[in-house]
């Protein structure tokens, strides 16, 4: 992965609010970290490893999580998302998830604006060895299926890649293929954010 090359996906996708099912029914906070996220998906930011701020035209997964938490008075979110995940463990709030199955318990519990978790989405030292993370916004109501907010480098939402921040879906890495030698993402869990009330 090159921070200068331009990759070429689909244009980044957005939805309203009120494609989301249920999403009335949502604390107050929630849906303005939601809204907050979703605002920035119309801005046409790029996938940029290392920032944290939309001025300079693009974000890298835990920069967006970092950003929108920070401007809706979350002041110790950290940086990055291996420190995200550690901050949210450390509060007690974590679901981990071993399923590669989209129906499993262990998502039972997933909210609206709960933290998602991946290890293995590039290849890093990091202790915890999470490398990935995205904000849950609840099930579409046109396709049922479950959808997130975020940046991404590649991910996908309606069929098409897209690089950049974006509406994604939500899916469960498939197994990984045991003579690729490629790195393999791999969901870890998620969780509510550390000091959101109103639940």
């Amino acid at each position: 992965m090159h921070p200068t090359l331009e990759k070429k996906g689909a244009p980044n996708a957005t939805i309203s609010p009120n494609e989301i099912k249920e999403y009335d029914d949502n604390p107050p906070k929630v849906r303005q970290i939601i809204e907050y996220g979703l605002e920035l998906t119309k801005q046409n930011l790029n996938y940029t490893y290392g920032s944290a701020e939309p001025a300079t035209g693009g974000m890298d997964c835990s920069g967006f999580v970092y950003y929108v938490l920070q401007q809706n008075g979350f002041s110790d979110v950290p940086r990055d998302s291996s420190q995200q995940y550690v901050w949210l463990r450390k509060a007690g709030n974590f679901n981990a998830v071993l399923s590669r199955h989209e129906d499993s318990f262990e998502l039972d519990a997933l909210k609206p604006g709960d933290l998602l978790f991946w290890s293995g989405t590039y290849n890093i030292d990091r202790d915890p060895p999470v490398t990935h993370t995205m904000i849950y916004l609840g099930r579409e109501k046109r396709t049922k299926k479950r959808v997130m907010v975020g940046a991404s480098d590649g991910r996908t939402y309606d069929g098409k890649q897209r690089f950049g921040v974006s509406v994604f879906d939500f899916k469960l890495p498939p197994p990984p293929n045991s003579n690729d030698a490629k790195i393999s993402p791999v969901f870890v869990g998620y969780g509510r954010i550390p000091g959101l009330t109103g639940d």
